[in-house]
């Protein structure tokens, strides 16, 4: 509102864990809320082990699976489930059955809170009506959006700061300053809520690979 005034020049800059905004890889505070939600599946993890039972962790992302996307493949995950993709019960299960057959203990099933199944105790509940099998619900919640910056939070902060005031300098308004594969580039603000950002399919590619 204030760039479309004219009277303020304004250069915006994404900050959200989401990491939804277009016209940028990352936002500030993606890669923090990551890492926090992997510290916190990599401790599920050791304990689920010893338990020899499903865990069913839900993370943040009610219309978008950017989080659940990235944790799940950095964590190991049997499945991710998110709200861009149809979620299968029936795959689901047939992928914990090949997890007990290949004699792993536990297996960690990542759900973003949007998902199209109803969510995380939705999903657990038709997979212990398929398979009888005892599970365990963690819903990571506002953790995710709390702790220490991580250090490519702070300095991708400190690039993008220092690039908007810049701008701001030459007189440029009405823009969103970003980061696309490593370049500083310049998005009109109205395109940043007008454009929808794609989840990177070679990520949607992996989790195909590393399910079977």
């Amino acid at each position: 509102a204030l760039a479309e005034a004219g009277n303020i020049k304004v250069i915006g800059i994404p900050g959200t864990i989401d990491n939804d905004v277009y016209g940028t890889d990352y936002a500030i505070g993606f890669d923090t809320a990551i890492n926090t939600a992997l510290d916190a599946i990599d401790k599920i993890r050791d304990t689920a082990g010893s338990l020899q039972r499903p865990f069913f962790i839900e993370v943040m992302g009610r219309s978008r699976g950017f989080i659940a996307l990235a944790v799940g493949i950095a964590g190991g995950a049997a499945s991710i489930l998110i709200p861009e993709t149809e979620t299968k019960i029936e795959e689901l299960c047939l992928e914990l059955r090949r997890n007990i057959k290949k004699g792993k203990k536990s297996s960690i099933v990542v759900v973003a809170e949007g998902d199209d199944a109803g969510g995380v105790f939705q999903v657990a509940q038709q997979v212990w009506e398929r398979l009888k099998l005892e599970y365990r619900i963690c819903v990571l919640g506002h953790i995710q959006r709390g702790g220490s910056p991580t250090a490519r939070d702070r300095i991708l902060a400190s690039k993008l700061g220092a690039a908007a005031v810049d701008a701001l300098a030459d007189g440029k308004s009405g823009y969103m300053v970003g980061e696309l594969k490593g370049e500083i580039i310049f998005t009109p603000l109205k395109d940043t809520w007008e454009k929808q950002k794609e989840l990177d399919n070679n990520l949607l590619q992996l989790v195909k690979i590393l399910a079977t």
